[in-house]
């Protein structure tokens, strides 16, 4: 695995879901960094990514209320923890769940293990509210799948915060997620 600058010289295997995201990025003339890689589902997959990417990896949630009525991506650091009850209050929800597949590829275009703040782009009609933890700010750059998980983009923050999510028209609501990990047990 190495880090390149920018879209790949050859498109041909790349899903079109992938060069959209592209596309959007160098419309916007935004700087990014590209890593290609085997599959990564998981956040434990993703250390390895992290190491070369050198930015905060973010876990990135689906959810939704118990009517599946409200939609939910959830953004946040992935080393923490995530604890339904820490959130639900913060949004006035007392029963969020993860969102079937079925929306998620209705609403962002996007499959099980390949979420990212980057479907929103997908996400015409605004069904699906982002969520982001405070944390998130906290760091320069954020990692991130382009709406595949077989690639892995490195973001400038403040270009997701300034000129991406604008250009997608979603608004994010900030929350304060605990750091379990900070927590001693006695």
């Amino acid at each position: 695995m190495r880090l390149v600058k920018g879209r790949p010289a050859d498109l041909e295997g790349r899903q079109e879901k992938e060069i959209r995201v592209y596309d959007l990025l160098d419309r916007l003339k935004i700087e990014y960094e590209r890593v290609d890689h085997e599959e990564a589902a998981t956040m434990e997959v993703c250390g390895e990514i992290d190491a070369v990417l050198n930015s905060l990896i973010c876990k990135n949630l689906f959810l939704c209320n118990r009517q599946k009525t409200q939609f939910y991506l959830l953004m946040m650091p992935g080393r923490k923890v995530f604890k339904t009850k820490d959130l639900s209050a913060q949004i006035g929800s007392a029963r969020l769940s993860f969102a079937d597949a079925f929306y998620m590829e209705e609403f962002l275009d996007i499959k099980p293990g390949a979420v990212s703040v980057l479907g929103l782009m997908n996400d015409l009609k605004n069904k699906v509210q982002l969520l982001i933890d405070q944390d998130v700010l906290k760091n320069d750059t954020i990692g991130c799948h382009p709406c595949v998980n077989t690639s892995s983009l490195r973001i400038k923050t403040s270009d997701l915060f300034e000129h991406i999510l604008p250009e997608m028209s979603h608004t994010p609501v900030f929350v304060e997620l605990p750091s379990y990990d900070e927590i001693t047990v006695e």
